[in-house]
């Protein structure tokens, strides 16, 4: 009899989490859903098929949460496993650095970056416990060329690139796997936060910019295709795959661009 595999994913009360939930339930797999947000989990958890997925309400800072809400999942899980640690959650504030507060710098960095690094950390003794299991992290093609009006948020997104490729050579030895998603602009909530002082939302500035915005379906059929193939780096959406050939092949007209700003160009 084949086991059933579990994914536990964080930022699951909306957008990427839950469009990921949905695929691999339907699937047959059981879910750990994870989110600051309660309603937001709900929601999630009342669209999978019953007896499906278990909800936490959890901060990705918080690393005793991680160890009890992992602990927890994995006790429902067929002979405590964990095939899947989805590193996911992430918020978008954005706006020049010399505009953002402080306390907004701090935390972007502690939710994108730390909270993936305390995932990473915390979620090893999991993983390793079942064959083939995988990490797989949120990055963004704000990793792939530093966003002008984004400086923050795409420091943490290279950060997390970095991380995944370290951990992918660090834990070979072990046979888990490390893969990070590289998304371009998706459509979820997150791209309603304001952009920095302006009067725009990200999502204005995104589609001033001529940008295009990618389905968060896509994202979850990137997810799966991830997780069960061998790439450390899986880019979804055109604008991703345009910066990463721009960023290899054309460099100084990626420079231009970020010059110019996506911010400053609706200002």
């Amino acid at each position: 009899m084949v086991e059933q595999k579990a994914i536990f994913i964080t930022g699951g009360g909306s957008g990427i989490g839950q469009a990921t939930a949905k695929l691999f339930a339907a699937k047959g797999w059981r879910v750990g859903l994870a989110d600051v947000n309660a309603r937001g989990l709900s929601e999630t958890a009342a669209m999978l098929p019953a007896g499906m997925a278990t909800t936490f309400t959890m901060d990705v800072r918080d690393r005793e949460a991680w160890v009890a809400n992992l602990d927890a999942f994995t006790a429902t899980t067929e002979g405590g496993r964990l095939d899947v640690l989805f590193n996911n959650a992430g918020i978008g504030t954005g706006g020049p650095l010399i505009d953002m507060s402080f306390e907004d710098l701090d935390r972007v960095i502690a939710i994108n970056l730390v909270g993936v690094l305390n995932g990473a950390k915390i979620g090893f003794a999991y993983l390793a416990k079942t064959p083939g299991s995988c990490l797989l992290n949120t990055a963004s093609a704000s990793a792939i060329y530093g966003s002008s009006g984004l400086s923050v948020y795409s420091a943490t997104k290279f950060g997390v690139r970095s991380l995944t490729e370290a951990l992918d050579g660090e834990w070979y030895g072990a046979g888990v796997k490390v893969r990070d998603l590289v998304p371009s602009f998706i459509d979820t909530p997150l791209l309603a936060t304001p952009a920095g002082n302006s009067n725009y939302s990200i999502k204005q500035v995104v589609t001033n910019a001529g940008l295009e915005l990618t389905g968060v379906d896509a994202v979850a059929q990137a997810a799966w295709d991830a997780v069960h193939g061998d790439k450390v780096h899986t880019y979804v959406g055109k604008t991703a795959d345009r910066m990463a050939f721009a960023a290899r092949w054309m460099p100084g007209r990626m420079r231009k661009m970020m010059r110019r700003g996506v911010i400053g160009s609706v200002d």
